[in-house]
């Protein structure tokens, strides 16, 4: 553990050559600073009250002024605190001081902000007289990593919840990422979390009560009763909990990419479809099949959804007939490659129009070990999108926007578990040629060459169909769509605490569902006193289930602990 004493300090903005620096100060700052004879001399501190613990700081930097006024910015020149005041002791003759009064703060202490030039020269002068105001009795010194963050906690100005957020803010690269760490950011998800652990608190109050209370007591309602509500409550907690879980990977699915696989046969234009859609030469293309060895992975910004495509080698039959023979390191990209498609989100699978035996006509490609390949994505429960490539074959009259009908007939009988709005007509060849940037929106290029942007479009929408929230609508109860977009905030640590809560939960219902010896015949229930109820259903082992699903909660938010006996006694006598 950190000492909380000490006042630390350390540069906020990234390092090297910049416009400004902010080098940030928080913490209670030495009674006396080392300052030079001569300063003292000339510029005698005044008095600082106790509970102002930066001013001290600020004096030795800025010696010929008072502090700011609380929360308003000033221009202020440093001075190296060792030398008396001159142009040659300036460290920086223009720089902005702030002063934020606890515990209103970033970190709930008082905060000191000096936003100076960005010369690394400049940084390190600054930083260096910083560490030069130190005490014996009360440590100056930089901060440890992520100490600023840890203070905040323990003051209790963020939660944690809050700040695995704030990771996802500083590291988040588009839209989605920014959006999804902002609503992480709020206190929603913490308070929520909170409010389910008093939930719990009070229905495991209830049960002690019942526990210690019942032989001398009277209570309003019976044993039934008062055990059926707190599972009903447990219950609807219990759900709300399970949609949080849920919601959890399809947040995951927006903060960590959306892996989508490019699954086809050899020469179907899997690399020609990711190289017009990342604009660059990724992938070799090439009509020599078997050129895909490996797996080509390219992260790209779709829309605001960062998603990583990744080309495969092209599946077909390893031998017989006409096949050309299959060496061992394109069976190993095979291998690699329906393997990878297992593991991905979204798998397009690509397939093309040749040249038939008719003349002028054209007939759908697709590989047997394509087809198979896709049936064990089927079972797998994964999301499928075909793209039906090389279109340029077909008439101009046939091809517009989509496939004919007789076409589009023959793709649905053989992915019949793709949707008819996940085929997608598109023609490499044709965008190739037409050179336009491709952005994701097909509003921005009517002509759209070769179809992509309404692919791309397709894609988008499939990407917000598999990563939108659970529980909307019915199901949800009388939360709106907002309460369960909150919870796509949720995340990996968060998502394996709530698991154990929500196995603690089912538990508790377990041993107090309808089941259990408590659903006797009404005409012996008068015959039972509620003690001998109690002992039947195991209630004191039904409310450690409920200590221990809050202390998962507990483990969640970093605050509390249900256990303590005065909270459970609280509860009690309040109820």
């Amino acid at each position: 553990m950190l000492d909380t004493d000490s006042t630390i300090y350390a540069l906020s903005t990234a390092p090297g050559r910049a416009a400004i620096a902010v080098v940030r100060v928080s913490g209670p700052a030495c009674p006396s600073v080392r300052l030079h004879p001569t300063i003292r001399s000339i510029f005698p501190l005044r008095p600082v009250p106790t509970n102002a613990p930066l001013h001290q700081i600020y004096q030795a930097l800025c010696p010929t002024t008072s502090i700011p006024k609380p929360r308003f910015a000033a221009l202020r020149t440093l001075y190296d605190p060792s030398h008396p005041p001159s142009p040659n002791t300036v460290l920086d003759a223009g720089a902005l001081v702030l002063y934020f009064p606890g515990p209103k703060t970033v970190t709930g202490e008082d905060v000191l902000e000096f936003h100076i030039h960005g010369g690394p020269a400049i940084v390190k002068a600054v930083l260096s007289a910083i560490s030069r105001t130190h005490q014996p009795d009360a440590a100056v010194r930089y901060a440890e990593p992520g100490e600023f963050t840890r203070r905040a906690f323990m003051n209790d100005r963020l939660g944690l919840p809050q700040i695995e957020a704030l990771g996802d803010t500083l590291s988040a690269d588009t839209e989605q990422q920014r959006r999804l760490a902002v609503r992480g950011a709020s206190a929603a998800l913490l308070n929520r979390y909170e409010a389910w652990r008093q939930t719990l608190l009070y229905a495991r109050g209830e049960l002690e009560a019942l526990i210690d209370f019942a032989e001398d007591q009277h209570f309003d309602e019976s044993t039934e009763e008062l055990v059926a509500s707190v599972s009903a409550q447990v219950r609807a907690l219990a759900v709300q909990i399970g949609f949080h879980i849920q919601n959890a990977s399809r947040g995951e699915l927006r903060r960590s990419g959306i892996r989508v696989a490019l699954l086809g046969a050899p020469n179907a234009g899997k690399s020609s479809l990711l190289n017009r859609v990342v604009g660059t030469e990724a992938a070799i293309v090439s009509t020599e099949q078997g050129t895909t060895r490996d797996i080509v992975d390219v992260g790209v910004d779709l829309g605001g959804w960062y998603c990583k495509l990744g080309d495969m080698a092209g599946i077909r039959a390893e031998a017989g007939g006409s096949a050309a023979v299959i060496g061992a390191v394109e069976k190993e990209g095979i291998r690699r490659a329906r393997a990878r498609a297992l593991e991905s989100d979204v798998v397009v699978v690509v397939v093309s129009l040749e040249d038939s035996d008719t003349a002028g006509g054209v007939r759908l490609l697709v590989e047997p070990e394509v087809l198979a390949a896709v049936d064990d994505c089927v079972e797998a429960g994964k999301c499928l999108v075909v793209a039906v490539n090389k279109c340029d074959k077909l008439p101009t009259e046939e091809w517009r926007d989509e496939l004919p009908p007789a076409l589009a007939e023959t793709v649905r009988d053989v992915f019949p578990a793709v949707p008819a709005e996940r085929v997608f007509a598109i023609s490499c060849n044709d965008a190739q040629r037409g050179s336009l940037p491709l952005t994701g929106k097909r509003a921005q290029n009517p002509s759209d060459p070769g179809h992509l942007q309404a692919f791309l479009h397709g894609l988008i929408s499939t990407f917000e169909q598999i990563a939108s929230p659970l529980g909307v609508g019915d199901e949800g109860g009388q939360y709106d769509k907002s309460y369960w977009e909150d919870s796509l905030g949720v995340t990996h640590r968060q998502s394996s605490n709530l698991q154990i809560c929500l196995d603690h939960l089912e538990d508790f219902l377990s041993q107090t569902s309808p089941a259990a010896p408590l659903d006797a015949p009404a005409s012996h229930s008068h015959e039972r006193d509620p003690a001998s109820i109690a002992v039947e259903i195991d209630i004191v082992t039904a409310a450690e289930h409920l200590r221990f699903a809050a202390d998962m909660l507990a483990k969640i938010t970093g605050k509390g602990e249900s256990g303590d006996v005065e909270d459970v006694l609280g509860v009690v006598f309040e109820k």
